[in-house]
């Protein structure tokens, strides 16, 4: 297992109010702020990167050939925002078949410090506006 560290704890659970409680969204793009630092990645097979938001503060994460988990915390600042932290996920550690953006998948879910659902989609800002996480859900 390898843990994807967070700044904050992530422990507890979202209030009732908020937008992902028992939602399960596929990756579709990590858009990078800064891209000749870190260029945008765009997933060609969303279904291998999900995440679930459990109702018990628990995530289910599927980040391409690995499976995880860790906990999450939402604080909404309005119907469709607010802030969300991820405690250390885990994750199993297999080699993905290459060309794989498991990596920078995992390392990105411990950046993220807010949401916005909009349009049907949820969009994950990362710290320092280092970039933005694009998912639609799952089904």
């Amino acid at each position: 297992m390898v843990a994807v560290a967070s700044g904050a704890s992530g422990c507890g659970h979202a209030a009732a109010t908020d937008p992902l409680t028992g939602t399960t969204w596929q990756l579709t793009s990590i858009e990078s702020m800064a891209p000749d630092e870190q260029p945008s990645t765009t997933i060609d097979d969303p279904a291998k990167y999900t995440v679930t938001f459990g109702d018990d503060g628990q995530a289910a994460f599927q980040v391409d050939c690995n499976r995880g988990s860790g906990t999450w915390k939402a604080e909404p600042a309005a119907a469709d925002s607010g802030a969300l932290n991820f405690g250390p996920v885990a994750l199993t550690r297999m080699f993905c078949p290459q060309p794989s953006s498991d990596t920078r998948v995992a390392a990105a879910l411990g950046q993220v410090r807010s949401y916005l659902v909009s349009g049907g989609q949820l969009h994950l800002s990362m710290e320092a506006d280092s970039g933005v996480m694009h998912w639609r859900p799952a089904g």
